[in-house]
């Protein structure tokens, strides 16, 4: 793909963070946008300040973990612009707690939207995405492809993630339609002051890291060019890299690595 000039870009969780400079990136390059979120008043912020600046766009408020809901949002933007030539599925929520403490209902809510939101929007898309050889781009993290500790219901809806879009990806492979999955490390955004407990409210625990931050415009901008490109993975930041190939080679050592260096992840 050359341009996205005038192409349709839908982006789920567009209202900030890393969703909302993937709209402006793309809106940069003339796309036309519909924007997804649940927070319908700072959506309609984002829908003005890209609308001001001469973009075509459309929000509609959305929470992806219900299924009627994204039916009901893709089918609005199908119906606005005629059809999806980029699906970008990045809503998500985090959660920070030992495993042997956290509640089922944490591990399903997180799963209902960082898994089986990304599901039911591709799924109400999928048509449109094949026939215009189109492009998924799901928001996945490092710890979609490497264990992370204090995260299990995280990483475990991130694991699921990769595992169906990879798959989704040889299913549609000859159609010209492609899936990208995108796995940054930690990013500037307010993702992790929202990031659930063990009783699943809002944990008060500072969140541990392994080396820098990026921002979310140079999470966007890569996503953008690797979107020109139809990259099948990219893997962000130089740590991000490093884990992907110690939890391939050397998956003990890396373990023992990880643990110690996120250890304060389950210190009371």
């Amino acid at each position: 793909m050359t341009s996205f000039k005038n192409k349709v870009i839908v982006v789920t969780g567009a209202a900030s963070g890393i969703g909302l400079a993937i709209c402006e990136r793309f809106a940069k390059a003339g796309a036309a946008l519909g924007l997804l979120d649940m927070d319908a008043e700072r959506l309609k912020a984002a829908e003005k300040k890209l609308c001001d600046g001469g973009v075509r766009c459309l929000s509609v408020p959305c929470d992806v973990s219900s299924r009627d809901a994204c039916n009901t949002a893709i089918g609005q933007i199908l119906d606005h612009f005629g059809g999806i030539d980029v699906l970008v599925n990045n809503a998500g929520i985090t959660q920070r707690s030992a495993f042997v403490d956290t509640d089922i209902a944490v591990f399903e809510k997180v799963m209902a939207v960082n898994f089986f939101g990304s599901l039911y929007c591709t799924k109400a898309a999928i048509h449109s995405l094949i026939e215009r050889k189109g492009l998924i781009i799901v928001n996945e993290s490092i710890a979609g492809i490497a264990p992370l500790l204090g995260r299990t219901g995280y990483s475990a809806s991130k694991h699921a993630l990769h595992g169906l879009f990879t798959s989704l990806r040889t299913e549609i492979r000859e159609t010209g339609a492609h899936v990208m999955v995108v796995c940054p490390g930690f990013v500037e955004t307010h993702l992790q002051t929202r990031a659930l407990g063990a009783d699943g409210r809002v944990t008060q625990r500072p969140q541990s890291r392994v080396g820098g931050q990026q921002t979310p415009e140079k999470v966007a901008d890569i996503i953008y060019r690797g979107a020109l490109r139809r990259k099948d993975l990219l893997v962000l930041t130089p740590v991000g890299k490093l884990t992907w190939w110690m939890s391939r080679l050397l998956p003990p050592l890396y373990e023992r690595i990880m643990a110690k260096q996120l250890k304060s992840e389950l210190d009371e």
